[in-house]
């Protein structure tokens, strides 16, 4: 057993820095490279791609990346892990191995975890008693499963492990959870018991400060950000795993950006619901129970962290066609912006009204004045606003209305009010509305599966 592994963040996700793979790798030394790329839209988008092309269907950025770190990942001994697989783990795999080919590296072994894409199963899924009833409405699924784009079940760190266990440099999954990324070579390389429920929160809440990024390391950070030191060349974290579950929370030195209690408390509260129950497919991780100690120079220990058993059921990430939206802008100058794009507003929306047209919402924002905060944003001096851009959308299951809307921004140039400017790109299109369906399916429905792929020798 290792006295401990160097687990090191290079996505947030996908679109982030393209450079932070390969610095993790350089900068300095680790064990693990770990890179969340999946987002609840993004798998609605692959499974688009993969419609279309049978070979699409993951991060496409993969390739290209591996062919940059793969030497140096062989030379070090660095294992990589990633959720880019998206719905299509098996082509990511075969990608990664053409890349492999074309560096002769003959000796790669490439981890792929498979089942949890049920989109075609749920006939059989319902007919067990299960109806992936909406968490937020209690809807069945029945009458929108004709809809649905994709359906992909968040498995945890066990089929991860079982893929290191089976020896695989890199392991490439789909909608696997952000933390169990993380957590995975924790319990590989220390042997640890899935039952010790304190050791797989520990390594979950190590999962949870890694997987957004930099934004650990200064950001995306709240507090003092303007004292913050090149955060053109930020450093991603890194956790320094320890086999009784302490971590530190580290980067590479002489790195940007900055590790310390502030900017890893406040990773910590992102996007976590209740404190006390952060559920995994893993465990169920007690945040109030985490104790922080700033070692300086850029080290955090997180310790002491506590658990309770897992639940017996998975979450199921799906999304389904949900009708067409738009979205045109115009931009209006000094003086009087504000109440210029308000009129402008008004004359848009009688229009539209005039023209009988159908929308399930219709939306308004003043970019300059409430687009962030919306009916919170405090009351403006308009002498003192240079500009304000109206940015009006609208959704319906009714295309032609959606359509027809487009064609009434432009002319609001000559037949609304003055000092009007920002109309660029033609016409706004009906683009179809992609929308979110979270669920519950007991555990017991559905089963991992582990593949391992080897380069041609």
């Amino acid at each position: 057993m290792k006295e401990k592994i160097r687990i090191a963040s290079g996505q947030g996700f996908w679109g982030d820095l393209i450079d932070a793979p390969y610095d993790q790798v350089t900068k300095g030394e680790v064990d693990y490279l770990v890179m969340d790329y999946l987002a609840e839209v993004t798998m609605s988008i692959l499974q688009k791609q993969k419609n279309k092309n049978p070979k699409l269907g993951y991060a496409r950025d993969i390739p290209a990346l591996m062919k940059r770190i793969l030497p140096i990942c062989k030379e070090k001994k660095i294992k990589v892990i990633t959720n880019g697989g998206g719905v299509n783990p098996i082509a990511c795999a075969e990608a990664i191995l053409e890349v492999a080919a074309e560096l002769n590296i003959t000796d790669l072994k490439v981890g792929v975890v498979l089942g949890d894409d049920i989109k075609d199963r749920f006939d059989e899924i319902i007919d067990s008693g299960c109806e992936l009833n909406n968490m937020e409405t209690g809807e069945s699924i029945k009458t929108y499963k004709d809809k649905m784009l994709s359906a992909n079940v968040y498995f945890g760190a066990a089929p991860i492990v079982e893929a290191l266990k089976q020896g695989a440099d890199i392991v490439i999954t789909g909608r696997t959870t952000d933390t169990g990324l993380t957590l995975a070579p924790m319990i590989y390389e220390f042997n640890w018991d899935m039952k010790n429920y304190d050791l797989m929160s520990a390594g979950t809440v190590a999962g949870h400060i890694l997987e957004c990024g930099a934004q650990s390391t200064g950001g995306n950070f709240l507090g003092d950000w303007q004292s913050l030191k090149n955060m053109a060349e930020v450093g991603f974290p890194i956790a320094e795993a320890f086999p009784n579950g302490e971590v530190i929370v580290t980067k590479h030195e002489g790195t940007g950006g900055r590790v310390d209690f502030s900017t890893v408390a406040e990773q910590l509260v992102y996007e976590i619901g209740d404190p006390k129950d952060y559920i995994t497919p893993d465990c169920v991780a007690d945040f109030t129970s985490i104790k922080l100690d700033d070692l300086g120079n850029d080290k955090v220990k997180v310790y002491d962290v506590k658990g309770l058993p897992e639940t017996d059921s998975y979450k199921v990430s799906c999304s389904y066609e949900s009708g067409y939206s738009a979205i045109g802008s115009l931009t209006y100058s000094w003086p009087d912006a504000l109440t210029k794009a308000k009129a402008a507003d008004k004359i848009l929306r009688k229009r539209l009204e005039n023209l009988n047209l159908k929308f399930d919402e219709i939306n308004t924002e003043y970019v300059g004045y409430n687009s962030t905060h919306g009916p919170l944003a405090k009351k403006i001096d308009e002498d003192s606003i240079n500009e304000v851009m109206l940015r009006i959308g609208v959704r319906s299951d009714d295309r032609a209305s959606v359509d027809r809307f487009g064609k009434e921004i432009a002319p609001l140039i000559l037949t609304g009010p003055p000092s009007v400017t920002g109309f660029a790109g033609g016409r706004p299109k009906p683009s179809e509305v992609v929308a979110y369906w979270p669920a519950l399916i007991p555990k017991k429905l559905v089963e991992p599966i582990v593949k391992i792929m080897e380069s041609k020798k």
